[in-house]
């Protein structure tokens, strides 16, 4: 298993005796993998982000019916086409995990390998449960794509934690 503690932090203060034996240097190869990885998963992390807000920006729910029980369920009207609510939750949470990760991605100093493998864990759950949804919309598939692919490379990812 690789830790992230054989990264030391580029800018961390030079350690003796037994702190510099535990802060070995990995070889090459991995750090470079690790980095290409990292860097691949955080820019995947964008695109879907992305992807899923330019697909919430261009549906709206429309006029909401009035009830007496149960959810609140979107009135059809004409325009533009309505995301059903399970759709809409799901991009907006895609954005919103997405985001999160990719920043997290892009700390130079972040050295918690716990955290980090459970947000990656966690983005690659919610893109591939983002991606389902997608796929029920006719006009979605480029986003599902996207959430794939995110998902992917966040695998890639954890496969380079290991």
């Amino acid at each position: 298993m690789t830790s992230l503690a054989k990264y030391p932090h580029p800018h961390a203060e030079d350690s003796t005796g037994a702190d510099r034996a535990l802060m070995t240097e990995p070889p090459k190869d991995d750090l470079v993998r690790f980095l290409e990885d990292r860097f691949a998963c955080a820019q995947s992390c964008t695109e879907c982000a992305r992807a899923c807000a330019l697909l919430v920006s261009s549906t709206e729910l429309g006029p909401v019916a009035p009830h007496q029980h149960g959810p609140v369920r979107p009135v059809p009207s004409g325009g533009p086409p309505q995301a059903p609510l399970d759709l809409r939750r799901a991009l907006l949470l895609s954005v919103e995990v997405c985001d999160a990760t990719c920043r997290l991605l892009s700390e130079e100093a972040h050295q918690d390998e716990y955290g980090l493998r459970l947000q990656v864990e966690w983005c690659r759950a919610v893109t591939l449960e983002c991606a389902h949804a997608c796929d029920r919309e006719r006009d979605a598939a480029d986003c599902a794509e996207q959430c794939r692919a995110c998902a992917r490379a966040c695998t890639d990812f954890l496969v380079t934690l290991d």
